[in-house]
């Protein structure tokens, strides 16, 4: 059975801290909702990809993020974890897990280490954004703020336009932040910040939080979830306000296709 059909039966899974998950049914009400989809697609090698998933682990069990999700109304949120590529994996899957403390953050964190190191050929922001959003239409979790956090490090370059599955979530009272990581050399686009900013990111304050160096990443996306979490007002954009051109949005698809089919 083909994942995207297969997103209720992995949440249904819904692992917590608390006694009160025991009854899978009944919802639980959260701060926010929090679908973390990550990149694992070829265009990053071993090592980048391990930068990248330690940031995520760091950012998890750094206790600013802990006292961030205490300081709210319920003090808990429920995060999902994927990783994607041209499509999504079963194995790349953390269903929603109930985080109300460090403990549970840090279980989290653990789980996301142990996942296998699967990747594949594609970029698929689109596929990501949509599987992202039955995950979150499930109402085993509701939360205050519903929010999918893309990272990646190119452009959309198979399946469907990324706009169309950015704007399907959108209309459905989702936010969509991005991380573009731009930490690497031989990334797809040099501005796929602005490529974030005009094409991936959408609803109510959807920012974007750029990773320009290994070094940074951890810090960055920490500072994502912190805000993510707290429900403060986004951080000024990462992209210095200019008049760049408009972003052409299908550029991935047609590098990719110029480069695996037209020289064939």
């Amino acid at each position: 059975m083909p994942v995207q059909f297969r997103a209720h039966a992995f949440a249904l899974l819904l692992a917590a801290a608390s006694p009160a998950v025991a009854q899978p049914l009944e919802p639980i009400d959260v701060d926010a909702e929090i679908v973390l989809a990550v990149d694992a697609s070829r265009s990053m090698d071993l090592d980048e990809f391990a930068v990248q998933r330690d940031g995520y682990l760091q950012a998890l069990r750094h206790p600013d993020f802990a006292r961030a999700v205490a300081a709210g109304r319920l003090g808990r949120v429920a995060i999902a974890y994927f990783e994607w590529s041209g499509q999504v994996q079963d194995s790349g899957l953390i269903p929603w897990r109930l985080i109300d403390g460090p403990g549970a953050a840090a279980a989290l964190a653990d789980e996301i280490a142990a996942m296998p190191v699967e990747r594949s050929r594609g970029t698929s922001i689109a596929r990501a954004i949509a599987f992202a959003t039955v995950l979150i239409e499930d109402d085993l979790v509701v939360g205050a703020r519903r929010i999918i956090d893309v990272s990646g490090d190119g452009a959309n370059n198979t399946g469907p336009p990324v706009t169309e599955a950015r704007d399907a979530a959108v209309a459905r009272d989702i936010t969509i932040n991005g991380l573009p990581v731009m930490a690497f050399p031989g990334g797809a686009l040099a501005d796929l910040d602005t490529y974030y900013q005009d094409c991936v990111i959408g609803g109510l304050g959807a920012f974007v939080m750029v990773a320009r160096t290994g070094e940074e990443l951890a810090a960055t996306i920490r500072r994502k979830l912190i805000v993510e979490v707290s429900g403060l007002a986004p951080p000024m954009s990462a992209i210095p306000v200019d008049f760049h051109q408009p972003t052409d949005c299908l550029i991935g698809e047609k590098r990719y296709r110029q480069r695996y089919w037209d020289g064939r």
